[in-house]
């Protein structure tokens, strides 16, 4: 697919593809945009290289997109650029034990899917980049979805799911990380299948970080579905592994992938980098046309 000087090449049967041809340091043309869209909309997570950009040239590409968030939903964002999200290797929390470094990978996740208003998308750089180590997998859920069998199918599109944000479960970071959170609750019950805005795709709304169990179902019933799902939502066909570079831009639709940052970084001792800027979203709509609800917190709101 190409528009223009857009290049587009696959890079998996299902998912991931990057882009060539494009300048993203400099304002999109309208055809650049529409083909960037439709390549994000097709393989759920595009990739550039090569694009050495600044604070202020990650949000000005990020707005010719959507409306961007203001950082991160809990954590907050840049003093100077509130819609930018340092994910550096280690994080400080301020907790009542002092300032404490925090490791802010959570597993395979959707980002802030435990919000009623989930973002749409977000679009990360590598500054600091390892020399090896520290890929990130990105999984197609509205394929997940479709290779399911069709009577599972019909029973999960009448279910949800509830979605919280709360620490991760024997974490040696829990006591700081709840300091940090209880003060942005979020818990918001989602169709288990959405309805892809502008594809209209049925995708399987899996979140494995935020999404805690299935009301609708006892809890060992709940335990065994969940566990199911997440099995198969990461099953090698449906992801990509991608390798960062100074200068890489990834660009994901967090309506339909999750995705799995890495742990491996831990255990070398080089520096991790990365700024992510993150597009105000939409409520989620199931399969019977009604939208999540939320249990605690507020709507996200764009700056």
């Amino acid at each position: 697919m190409s528009a223009n000087h857009v290049e587009v090449v696959p890079l998996s049967v299902h998912t991931g593809a990057q882009i060539n041809g494009v300048d993203l340091r400099d304002p999109l043309s309208e055809s650049e945009v529409a083909a960037i869209r439709a390549a994000l909309l097709k393989w759920k997570v595009v990739f550039f290289r090569d694009q050495e950009m600044n604070h202020e040239q990650h949000v000005a590409l990020s707005r010719q997109f959507g409306d961007p968030t203001p950082g991160h939903v809990v954590f907050g964002g840049d003093p100077a650029h509130p819609e930018i999200y340092s994910i550096a290797k280690f994080r400080k929390a301020n907790s009542k034990r002092g300032t404490m470094p925090l490791r802010p990978w959570s597993g395979w996740h959707t980002d802030i899917t435990a919000a009623i208003n989930p973002p749409w998308a977000s679009i990360l750089r590598g500054v600091t980049v390892p020399p090896y180590g520290g890929d990130t997998f990105w999984t197609n859920l509205a394929a997940a979805y479709e290779a399911l069998s069709e009577p599972m199918k019909a029973w999960l599109d009448t279910l949800h799911g509830e979605h919280a944000y709360e620490p991760p479960t024997g974490s040696k970071d829990s006591k700081d990380y709840d300091e940090v959170v209880s003060k942005s609750k979020l818990v918001s019950v989602h169709p288990l299948v959405r309805v892809h805005p502008e594809t209209g795709e049925k995708v399987l709304y899996v979140s494995p970080s935020f999404l805690r169990r299935i009301p609708d179902l006892s809890p060992q019933e709940s335990h065994h579905v969940l566990e199911m799902l997440w099995e198969h939502s990461v099953l090698p066909e449906y992801t990509i592994r991608f390798k960062w570079e100074p200068g890489s831009v990834a660009f994901w639709d967090n309506r339909s992938t999750a995705h799995l940052a890495p742990r491996d970084i831990f255990d070398i001792d080089f520096d991790r980098q990365f700024y992510r800027v993150t597009l105000n979203g939409d409520v989620p709509k199931g399969v019977d046309g009604k939208l999540s609800e939320a249990i605690s917190g507020k709507v996200i709101q764009a700056v």
